[in-house]
C-alpha cells in the first residue's frame, strides 16, 4: 500500500508541471539537466563577459519555468512520510538551483571578476549541480519498475540517503557560492571600493569569510 501511495504523489509530481516554450518538462531530472547543459555551456563558449552574460539567459529561461514546478510541488500537503521526503529532496535542487542562478547572475555584474574566474565557477556550479541531478536519478528507483521490486526498508533506505546527501549538497552550494562572492569582498575592500559590492550581495558578514 505504502508503494501505491508513493508512486501516486510522484505521478502528482511529475503532471504538475507543464512547460510553456520550447522545454518539453516530464519530471525535475529533466530540470536539472537542462540548467546543467546551460551552465557547461557558459564554460565552454564565453570567452568575455557580455558573451558569458548572453549565454546565461538560457540558464534563466529553465530557471523560471522550473521555478513554476518547485512552487507548485510545494503547494502538495499531507503526504505520508515517504512521499514527504521525496518531495522535500526534490525541492532542495530547487533551492540549489536558486542559490546557483541569483548568485551567478550577480556575479556577472561584479568588477572583481574576470570572465575568466566567471568561467572557472560556472564550472564549479556545474559539477555540484551534476551531484544533485544524480541523486534524483537515485531517487526514481523508488518509482520505476526495479523500485517495485524493493521492500519498505530498501525503498526508505534510498530515500534517506538521497535527502541527507541532497540535504549536504546544498550546504556545499551555499558555502562555495559564499567564499566566492567573499573573494570579491576582499578585493573591493583593497581598494575601498565595498560600498559597489556591498549594492550587488548586501553587507558583508561572517559567512563570507
Amino acid at each position: 500500500m505504502k508503494k501505491k501511495i508513493l508512486m501516486l504523489c510522484m505521478g502528482c509530481f511529475l503532471a504538475s508541471f507543464t512547460a510553456q516554450a520550447q522545454w518539453v518538462v516530464s519530471d525535475p531530472g529533466n530540470l536539472a539537466q537542462g540548467i546543467i547543459n546551460a551552465a557547461k555551456n557558459i564554460v565552454h563558449t564565453s570567452s568575455t563577459a557580455n558573451n558569458m552574460l548572453n549565454n546565461f539567459q538560457e540558464t534563466v529561461k529553465i530557471y523560471k519555468q522550473g521555478k513554476e514546478y518547485y512552487d507548485g510541488l510545494r503547494k502538495v500537503k499531507n503526504l505520508v512520510r515517504d512521499a514527504r521526503k521525496v518531495q522535500q529532496t526534490i525541492l532542495m535542487v530547487g533551492d540549489i538551483t536558486d542559490i546557483y542562478v541569483t548568485s551567478f547572475e550577480r556575479m556577472l555584474s561584479d568588477p572583481y571578476f574576470t570572465p575568466e574566474e566567471l568561467s572557472a565557477i560556472a564550472l564549479g556550479y556545474t559539477k555540484l549541480l551534476e551531484e544533485s541531478a544524480h541523486l534524483l536519478n537515485d531517487l526514481k528507483t523508488v518509482v520505476n519498475e526495479n523500485g517495485l521490486s524493493m521492500n519498505d526498508k530498501e525503498r526508505m533506505d534510498i530515500i534517506d540517503r538521497c535527502y541527507n546527501d541532497m540535504l549536504q549538497n546544498r550546504s556545499l552550494v551555499q558555502y562555495y557560492t559564499n567564499k566566492n562572492i567573499g573573494v570579491s569582498y576582499l578585493r573591493a575592500k583593497k581598494r575601498n571600493d565595498l560600498d559597489r559590492v556591498m549594492a550587488l550581495y548586501g553587507s558583508p558578514n561572517e559567512r563570507y569569510w
